[in-house]
Formats: C-alpha cells, sequence, structure tokens
C-alpha cells in the first residue's frame, strides 16, 4: 500500500488527464467522479512499481479506460449524456477551440479515443495502441480517418490546412 504523499502527489500530477479521459467515455461527470475515485483507489492499494513517470502514466491512462470500459458493460448502467451537455463543460474555452473540441466529440467513440490521446495528451500511435489495447496500424488509420472527417466539419482544404 501507498503512503498518504505519494497517493496526493499521484492526483496532483493525473488528476486533470484521468477526469478528461474518463469523461471522453461517460460523458457525465457523477461517472467520471466514481470512476477516478477507483482509479486512484486502486493505485493507493497496488505495489506496482514503475520504470519512469511516462510508465506510470499510461498505467494511469489503462487503468481509468478500463474502469470506464467496466461501467459502460454494466447492468446498472442504464442513463447517458448527451453531448450537448458535455460541451457546455469547457466554457472557458476560447470560440474557435471550442468548434474545434465540439468536432471532435461529434466523431465515433473509438475515433474520439485516439484523436484525444495523440492531439490533446501528446501520445504516439503505439503508445495509444498499448493504452487502448489495439493494433498499432488500426490505431494509424484511425486517426488518418479522423482528420478527414474532422477536415469535412470543420472546412478545411483537402492539403490540411
Amino acid at each position: 500500500m501507498r503512503s498518504e504523499q505519494e497517493v496526493n502527489a499521484a492526483i496532483d500530477r493525473y488528476a486533470d488527464t484521468i477526469r478528461r479521459v474518463c469523461m471522453l467515455y461517460l460523458k457525465n461527470s457523477a461517472d467520471t467522479e466514481d470512476v477516478f475515485q477507483t482509479v486512484f483507489l486502486k493505485y493507493l492499494l497496488s505495489d506496482q512499481v514503475f520504470e519512469s513517470q511516462e510508465h506510470e502514466k499510461a498505467w494511469f491512462l489503462r487503468v481509468a479506460v478500463n474502469a470506464c470500459k467496466d461501467l459502460r458493460k454494466s447492468f446498472f448502467r442504464s442513463r447517458t449524456v448527451s453531448l450537448e451537455e458535455l460541451t457546455d463543460l469547457p466554457a472557458q474555452l476560447p470560440e474557435d477551440h471550442r468548434e474545434v473540441l465540439e468536432a471532435v466529440l461529434s466523431l465515433p467513440r473509438k475515433n474520439r479515443e485516439v484523436v484525444y490521446l495523440h492531439y490533446y495528451e501528446g501520445y504516439t500511435a503505439p503508445q495509444i495502441s498499448q493504452i487502448l489495447g489495439k493494433n498499432a496500424s488500426t490505431v494509424y488509420t484511425l486517426l488518418t480517418r479522423s482528420r478527414q472527417m474532422l477536415r469535412e466539419k470543420l472546412g478545411g482544404d483537402e492539403f490540411g490546412e
């Protein structure tokens, strides 16, 4: 079991990232907070030794993604929240960033996941493949298709400018 200081330091480092990833999957703040607590409880009880801070961050993301998937598969999960409610949350974003975020959130879930992890969290396709448990070539394909969908939604030209 980890010390309170270790857990508090991890919360300081990863709280925002875990909440954002959970919100992408679950689309409501109550479930996001439940999974958030679950992730850090697992960290508290874990004896996992991390090779680096990147390894630790990847562990947190993997645990969060799995916990979100488990919750979504749960028999008791019967309600959903619309994307409109989710897009109301980041009110502090400038209007041009908000348009991009809304376009990203309107993508199908599998596309939204890879775009978020790549562009917002800075992961490479091989890292995303490990986090999501997908083949790296699948991640590359999803990124390419997602870029095309975003280009169409946002009115970009054929050269991606």
